[in-house]
């Protein structure tokens, strides 16, 4: 029987994968690879949908989960990053959603069980990633009607419950709402997780992860990283934390905030550094590595991982650090 990880997030830092886009850009693939088997006739392009490789290129998906694994990693997330019928619309793809969500846990699930299997001692989880979508329900995308909304909170609820359900159908244990630039997106997530659980009597772990877009320590509809904290603080967490944009030197003073505040675990997955001139990252292992150990110093954090740019090499470096340390104390029990 698995241990909990609830549990297991008191004992030690838990690792989270890298970057998936990352790894897949090293295969150099062709619209062919996104079509393959399920969408030969589809009528727009697919090359950059990453999440339907889940379903045409399985076997790249499952190399890339091992290989995160192979390099330490705790915690694998699935490639389900644009898995609702919002961000799939710009591809026709929404009836394509429930399939990406289930075959995405499934292979994900079954890289973990074989680790795990491998070593008991070092059980491995799959969280469910569910992106932000390419909607705010917060602000206009149009200068000229600030009242105006591309999406509602109803329809944010009942794309974020279809991808929900697949999910848990595929077998993650916890579902992770990542890179949170809305908090009312992320709500409207968490008000369709807390259905789908109450609907099916269960209690799955819940993370939660934000997004600071600059050095204003702000997300991208304004809110610092205490409002945003305070803002998902009714749900019980499993861990709140933050992602992507910024690099981890400087995502440190906003880990410190949630460090004092937050009554959950705390997570951190930062980009290899910021993007350069051509959009690609420069930090190498032993830079991101550096960097992280100022978090591990001050105790900050109970999960750490990887987001842009990070590979498993970074990974690797990562962990290696991770397991000298202990992890921050949790004040409320998750």
């Amino acid at each position: 029987m698995k241990k909990d990880i609830t549990e297991i997030l008191q004992q030690r830092i838990l690792v989270l994968d890298g970057a998936m886009g990352t790894m897949i850009q090293r295969h150099k693939l062709e619209e062919e690879d996104f079509r393959k088997g399920w969408f030969e006739d589809h009528t727009q392009p697919l090359k950059g949908n990453n999440d339907l490789l889940s379903l045409t290129r399985p076997e790249i998906i499952k190399e890339i989960h091992a290989a995160y694994f192979e390099a330490g990693a705790d915690i694998a997330e699935t490639n389900t990053f644009s898995g609702t019928t919002i961000a799939q619309a710009d591809y026709g793809l929404e009836g394509a959603v429930y399939d990406i969500n289930y075959h995405s846990a499934k292979i994900a699930r079954e890289v973990a069980d074989e680790f795990t299997e491998k070593n008991p001692d070092k059980p491995r989880f799959v969280a469910g990633s569910m992106g932000p979508t390419n909607r705010t329900a917060s602000i206009s995308p149009d200068v000229n009607d600030p009242g105006f909304r591309a999406i509602t909170f109803e329809e944010l609820v009942v794309a974020y419950k279809q991808q929900a359900e697949a999910l848990l159908d595929g077998g993650v244990d916890i579902l992770l709402v990542e890179t949170v630039f809305d908090t009312l997106n992320a709500k409207a997530a968490l008000f369709a997780i807390d259905e789908v659980c109450n609907e099916r009597g269960l209690k799955v772990p819940v993370m939660v992860s934000g997004t600071i877009t600059d050095q204003s320590g702000r997300t991208l509809t304004g809110q610092t990283t205490e409002a945003f904290l305070i803002s998902v603080s009714h749900m019980n967490l499993l861990t709140v934390g933050l992602n992507c944009a910024l690099g981890a030197s400087m995502m440190r003073p906003y880990l410190q905030v949630l460090d004092r505040k937050a009554p959950f675990g705390v997570s951190a997955h930062p980009n290899a550094g910021l993007p350069n001139e051509f959009g690609e990252y420069d930090e190498t292992p032993e830079m991101m590595a550096s960097q992280i150990k100022d978090f591990l110093d001050e105790n900050l954090v109970n999960i750490i991982g990887g987001c842009c740019g990070t590979n498993p090499d970074h990974i690797k470096a990562i962990a290696d650090l991770a397991a000298q340390y202990e992890p921050r104390k949790i004040a409320v029990n998750v």
